[in-house]
């Protein structure tokens, strides 16, 4: 067996990133331990300890990032316990939206509230439709997965998938039903079901605690506590996401097949929609420009060629070339983007925490030690001009060769 040690470079990487979402677990620093009278000792110079004034450490000395370090993967795995429900005594389903064929922020947190509602002997059952490309359901709390597939689960056919969540009903008799009350189909699948099922469902729940819930009512300045029912319709961060366990994540098939329904909506596909127009809260594919960006008329010709909504930081928006609420960050708006692109950005730590929960940043900058660039999935070293002029002609030509190849 040979002695030679190689080297991961992407996790030494990581080590060396404060700002990435796993750095944490690479630091070998102990951050507590117990004592020999079985006190909880705390280390304040451990990365992340939050002090008696509320402020959380940052390492910024690089004295803890060494380079000796395990696998990712293998640190990841040793830090979360395996959950198993290997006979459940009962069933929490839930129906998360799948946007894009992933989980949402809002399908975790629901997820998180499956989770605290199965405790100890329950099993949380996600019932997705169709293809999905999610790899993280064992992370995100579920213990079951039942894929409904299929082309006549496809597009906007909600009568279709009602007859599959009532056959899961006849087959399981679940003790709760949870869906996201959000326009991405979530509300309207859980009122129809309730509206099946001849069950009065609970809208915008954002709280649940000893058999109450807690939910929004009228213009949302009003709370409303009721005995919690079978089915819930639950609102963004009614929980804390499911992030101390893994989860089994078996497959799950129904007894009986379901009747396919012939559908009375022809789906007509999605509808264009200006990017300009969607609230930054909800954009799946945000451009944003910072105080490195100096032709703005061509940032704007970019992100309607992309079809990209557009953001800013703060020094661009105080700058005047953007609006206020286009502003991301602690300061301004909070994204969760599927893709966050950063043209001239240098990355302060309010503008790093607005885009904690984008999937995936890509950074343009002229500086290669900026945090926005440490902070990245994917960067990109040089002037920001030249990027999007190129951006805008590969986009240009791939849509002519689209049109050539229809024609």
């Amino acid at each position: 067996m040979s002695d030679v040690i190689r080297r991961d470079p992407r996790t030494e990487w990581i080590a060396r990133n404060r700002l990435h979402p796993l750095h944490s677990a690479l630091q070998t620093c102990q951050a507590s331990w117990a004592g020999p009278s079985g006190v909880v000792r705390k280390n304040p110079h451990a990365v992340g300890f939050t002090g008696p004034n509320g402020i959380r450490r940052i390492d910024r000395s690089g004295a803890e990032q060494g380079g000796n370090v395990k696998r990712l993967v293998a640190a990841a795995e040793v830090q979360r316990p395996l959950h198993r429900v290997p006979a459940p005594a009962f069933y929490v389903a839930v129906v998360p939206d799948m946007v894009g064929g992933r989980l949402s922020s809002h399908d975790r947190d629901l997820l998180g509230l499956a989770h605290q509602l199965a405790g100890s002997e329950g099993a949380v059952l996600a019932v997705v439709f169709g293809e999905h490309k999610e790899t993280g359901f064992d992370t995100a709390g579920v213990d079951r997965l039942l894929v409904l597939g299929g082309h006549e689960y496809l597009g906007y056919v909600p009568e279709q998938r009602i007859q599959g969540l009532q056959a899961l009903e006849s087959q399981l008799r679940p003790r709760h039903w949870l869906f996201p009350d959000s326009r991405d189909g979530g509300a309207e699948l859980g009122r129809r079901l309730a509206a099946r099922l001849e069950e009065r469902p609970a809208t915008r729940v954002w709280h649940v605690k000893d058999g109450l819930c807690r939910g929004r009512a009228g213009a949302g300045q009003q709370d409303v506590a009721q005995p919690l029912p079978r089915l819930i319709l639950a609102a963004a961060e009614c929980a804390e996401p499911v992030d101390e366990t893994r989860h089994e994540a078996l497959p799950f098939s129904l007894e009986a097949s379901v009747a396919r329904t012939l559908a009375r909506i022809e789906d007509r596909g999605a509808v264009a929609v200006d990017p300009a127009a969607i609230p930054m809260a909800e954009a799946e594919f945000i451009l944003s420009g910072g105080n490195g960006v100096k032709d703005w008329a061509l940032f704007h010709q970019a992100a309607v060629a992309l079809g990209a909504t557009e953001g800013a930081s703060r020094v661009a928006v105080d700058d005047g070339f953007m609006t206020r609420d286009r502003q991301v960050g602690a300061s301004g708006t909070w994204v969760t983007a599927r893709v966050y692109v950063a043209i001239g950005i240098s990355g302060a730590i309010q503008h790093l925490q607005g885009i904690g929960a984008c999937d995936k940043v890509i950074a343009v900058n002229l500086d290669p030690a900026c945090d926005m660039i440490k902070r990245a999935d994917l960067a990109v070293i040089g002037d920001s001009a030249e990027l999007l002029n190129a951006l805008i002609d590969a986009v240009a030509a791939w849509r002519h060769g689209a049109k050539r190849n229809a024609a």
